[in-house]
């Protein structure tokens, strides 16, 4: 399983989702450019101390993403999609793709997703946080396959 950032717009939601990588055990991919300087203190301040327990690959473009892409589906969540996130049947190499705040993903990513899944919304609600968004899905990926980390001395 992992988690792939499609162009961030806002340095704190990146680092949220590296220690939301880092607290479960999750590989990170973001694909560049983001909307900040990658450094930036924001991130390092969301992250705290978590940025480097994260296992980040960063790819300089959506191509260069696509070259390295490992086997397994490419799962986008948007607000374009019908098929509701909690009904679809998870695989452990699942890649769980988010897009841009401001703009979600262009048609080429919708184009390249083996499945695009929607986090049904109360009426009149637009939209949730990324990282929000990204714990909600990786939450249920990783319940359905059994993929939580295992506290020490539990088995």
């Amino acid at each position: 399983m992992r988690l792939a950032l499609f162009q961030p717009d806002i340095p704190q939601n990146l680092g949220a989702a590296l220690r939301l990588g880092a607290c479960l055990a999750v590989p990170i991919d973001v694909i560049e450019p983001c909307g900040f300087p990658f450094s930036d203190r924001e991130v390092r301040r969301a992250a705290m101390d978590y940025g480097q327990m994260a296992q980040v690959t960063r790819h300089a473009s959506w191509d260069a993403f696509l070259e390295a892409r490992r086997p397994g589906r490419l799962l986008l969540f948007t607000t374009r999609a019908a098929q509701p996130f909690q009904d679809f049947d998870y695989r452990t190499d699942d890649v769980l793709l988010f897009g841009r705040e401001s703009a979600g993903v262009p048609d080429e990513v919708h184009d390249a997703a083996d499945a695009r899944l929607v986090i049904p919304l109360a009426a009149g609600a637009r939209s949730l946080n990324l990282t929000l968004s990204a714990a909600m899905a990786l939450s249920e990926a990783l319940r359905q396959t059994d993929g939580f980390p295992r506290p020490a001395g539990t088995g």
